[in-house]
Parts: C-alpha cells; sequence; structure tokens
C-alpha cells in the first residue's frame, strides 16, 4: 500500500513523480535498518523452551532411516550444547557474585540485612538472554580487537558485566542495544589498557624478505570461522554480504589503525548500521562527537586499504578461486613448488602474525618455503595434507605436517588467502598465516 511518510519515523518520503518501480516506505538506509533489525529481533529464548526442544527432539529419534537419525542426533546435540552454555553462563556469573559477596561481606543498615534488589531478569532468564545475542556480541568484540581469543574473553566480561548490572536494565531500551553498549565500553577498556598499535615489519638478519614495501605487522590479528557468525535472515539477503564485509581480514587490518573511539564509533555506525543517536547512546557520547569520530576514521580506514579495496566490496569466492585453492592444496601435498609458484600473483606478500616474518613478491616466498618443503635440504619438515576451511568470508586451508620418522600429521598453519580483484581473480595475492591452536574453532582436528 503506498504511503507518503516513513514507516518508522514518520517523516515524509521523497516525492516519486515521474518514477517508476517500487516506492520506498522508508525514508532513510538507517530507517530501513531499524525496520529490519525490529522484525529481525529473535523470538524470546527461554531454557523452559529449549528443555520442551531438547523433549521433542529426542522422541523422534529411530534408529531408521539412518539419514534422519543423523539430521535429529545433530540437531539434538545442538540444542543440549545451547543449553550447556546457558547453564555455564548462569554458574559462572552467579558464582563470581557469590565470590564477590562473600570477600566484601554483606551490607548492613543498622541491624538489619540490606536486602538483594529485585530485578526483572532471573537467573535462567539471564542465560536465555545472552546465549540468545551471543554470536552476535562475540563478533562484535573481534571487530573491535581483531583477535578470536580475545573476543571470546570479552564475551565473558560483557555478560559478566551485564549480571552485575541487571538490576538497571528495566527493558526501556531493547536487551540487543543494553548488551552492544556494555561489549563497546569492555573493548574501550581493554584497548585503552594495552595501547597497542601496528607497526611496520622488520627485515629479520639473513632472510631474503623481498623488493615491496615491509607490510603493517599486527600482532594480534587472528581469524574469524565463518561456522561461528550469526546466521543471516533469508528475507535481508544483505545481511550475509554486512558481515563478509565488515569481517575480511584486509579491513580487520586496516581498523586496528584507528584510535579506540573512532573505531567503535566506525563499527557501530558502519557495520551494525545503528544511527548516531545509538551510537552515542552505546558509546555514551554527544552525537557531534560521534559524527566528528566517523569523519576522522573513514578517511583514515580507506588509507590503510588496498587500492581495489577502497569501496570496501569484497564479493563471494567465485569457483575459480575454489579451484585454485583445490590446486594450491595439491601443489602443497605433492611437494610442488613449481605449480604453487603458478598460484600466487607477482607481487604476492606473506604475514605470519604474530611471529616476524614476512615476504613480498612471489620469488622470495618460494625461497622461503623451499627449504621446507625440499626433502633434500637439511630443514625439510616432512610430508604434508590440507583440509579446505573459510575464515572471515574467505577460502582458507588448514595444513598439516608429518614429520621424518613419524607417523601422525599434526597441525602446523592455517593460511588465509586473498584473490586478485583487479583481473581474472584466480591469483592469490595474499596469504595470512596463522598459529596452529587455532585449528579447533575452525573444526579442524589438531591431528590426522
Amino acid at each position: 500500500m503506498a504511503t507518503d511518510v516513513c514507516a518508522v519515523c514518520g517523516k515524509p518520503l521523497a516525492a516519486r513523480a515521474g518514477r517508476t518501480g517500487r516506492g520506498s516506505v522508508y525514508c532513510s538506509a538507517a530507517c530501513r535498518q531499524k525496520a529490519y533489525r525490529e522484525r529481525r529481533q529473535p523470538p524470546g529464548l527461554t531454557v523452559q523452551g529449549l528443555i520442551d526442544d531438547i523433549g521433542r527432539q529426542a522422541g523422534r529419534l529411530a534408529p531408521q532411516p539412518t539419514d534422519a537419525l543423523y539430521s535429529t542426533v545433530t540437531e539434538l546435540s545442538e540444542s543440549v550444547a545451547r543449553l550447556r552454555r546457558v547453564a555455564r553462563t548462569v554458574r559462572e556469573t552467579t558464582q563470581d557474585t557469590q565470590d564477590t559477596q562473600d570477600t566484601q561481606g554483606t551490607q548492613r543498615t543498622g541491624d538489619s540485612v540490606t536486602p538483594t534488589p529485585v530485578t526483572q531478569l532471573t537467573d535462567t532468564d539471564f542465560g536465555a538472554l545472552t546465549e540468545q545475542y551471543r554470536r552476535e556480541i562475540q563478533v562484535h568484540c573481534y571487530r573491535m580487537t581483531g583477535s578470536y581469543d580475545e573476543a571470546e574473553d570479552l564475551v565473558q566480561e560483557t555478560f559478566l558485566r551485564a549480571w552485575r548490572a541487571r538490576d538497571g536494565f528495566q527493558g526501556r531500551a531493547s536487551a540487543r542495544t543494553w548488551l552492544y553498549r556494555i561489549a563497546t565500553n569492555a573493548c574501550l577498556d581493554l584497548l585503552r589498557r594495552t595501547a597497542r598499535r601496528p607497526q611496520r615489519y622488520e627485515p629479520v638478519p639473513g632472510m631474503n624478505h623481498g623488493e615491496g614495501e615491509p607490510p603493517a605487522r599486527i600482532t594480534w590479528l587472528q581469524p574469524y570461522p565463518d561456522d561461528e557468525l550469526p546466521v543471516a535472515d533469508s528475507d535481508w539477503p544483505e545481511t550475509a554480504a554486512v558481515s563478509r564485509e565488515t569481517l575480511e581480514l584486509v579491513l580487520l587490518a586496516a581498523i586496528q589503525h584507528l584510535p579506540a573511539r573512532q573505531r567503535a564509533a566506525l563499527i557501530l555506525r558502519d557495520a551494525l548500521g545503528l544511527t548516531a543517536a545509538e551510537t552515542a547512546e552505546a558509546m555514551e557520547m554527544s552525537v557531534a562527537s560521534v559524527n566528528s569520530a566517523l569523519q576522522r576514521a573513514r578517511p583514515t580506514l580507506r588509507a590503510h586499504l588496498p587500492r581495489e579495496r577502497s569501496d570496501w566490496r569484497p564479493a563471494e569466492p567465485t569457483g575459480a578461486q575454489q579451484a585454485v585453492l583445490e590446486r594450491y592444496m595439491a601443489a602443497v601435498e605433492r611437494l610442488d613448488l613449481d605449480a604453487m609458484a603458478a598460484l600466487l600473483a607477482e607481487d604476492v606478500v606473506l604475514t605470519m602474525p604474530p611471529n616476524p616474518f614476512w615476504f613480498t613478491g612471489r620469488d622470495a616466498l618460494v625461497d622461503f618455503v623451499r627449504v621446507s618443503l625440499d626433502p633434500a635440504s637439511p630443514a625439510f619438515l616432512g610430508h604434508w595434507r590440507s583440509l579446505p576451511a573459510r575464515a572471515n568470508g574467505q577460502l582458507a586451508v588448514g595444513n598439516y605436517v608429518r614429520r621424518p620418522g613419524t607417523s601422525v600429521y599434526r597441525a602446523q598453519v592455517l593460511d588465509v588467502l586473498r584473490f586478485d580483484t583487479r583481473g581474472r581473480g584466480d591469483r592469490i595475492v595474499e596469504i595470512t598465516s596463522f598459529e596452529p591452536h587455532l585449528f579447533p574453532a575452525f573444526g579442524l582436528p589438531l591431528r590426522l
């Protein structure tokens, strides 16, 4: 039905005289995003509802047919894992509160004990609430810090702070906004404590790094598993694209160059799509201060992005890139340096955070890996196997090595690949290699 005012804020819509096509019902992108968030708000998750779901799923279990059994068991295990996380969150937060009370002692007024304030959130309600938004909050903390490990810790810190402040939550703001405000402040506190800034890689004595400019060294940078991203709503197809755009490693690395408050303002406004007023509330700043921070953050961010990434629009990996990944894994397993080199762009860059090793250019990279892939080399590591993965919306590969004299392939390095978008897109232009302790987060075993 046609309307002349915005469905969210009530402002007049732009005139459509002489234009064809479906008319908008929102006056701006911000209003459209706000309406979407309200529609997308997940239904209230309750512990009793989870228990009831588990009971229904268990009642459907039957040994035949096998496909149905597998599907039901998978669904059941996911529900049980979710309930376990709810119970663990409640236990950890209530235990911490009890420990604090035991340490500080009970407050007394005269001879009477001061009662604990009555809140709207019970223990189990709070556990269900945090589980409902866990993935969203973890992704937000990851965007703020660039570290998967720190994001996990900050989720726990966020929920602990929320538990302590639960009597202040009266439902005037959405639970989502309330948790984002707490998470943002937890991230800002961490960034203030660490006061870290990206540096430039420096030459390692005796190592050929190539002729290119030393890249930025961000020792805390880590990848994020695609499987842990919040599930996108099929009614809003842009959601999946926005997740990729704001999680690609090259963008996460650029964000690390921003001061903490500029970083928070940029993420809340441009990644989450909050309005200036919502961002100001979350950061406890004025709208004018938020807009000022954004004006400084956006040019700085663009300056640290590759030229072909100035529009923030990475594409979904193509079939050609998937084929390159398969050839890359096969070349590693065959110890075929020539086949590997043929997949690399001439100006390819390799970094290995947090390690100090870096290489710019195909020749320097191949020289580096030759000593470990050549069976005739004294530094030969052994034989390799690879498994595909997805990280930050990009293709990735987990590499395992079986050292001479052993029979087990052990996790060695997780490579996240970025492809050339200036030409055909079938050459690898950047490899970021990460340490093997992250394999389980990507569903990869530590041993084969």
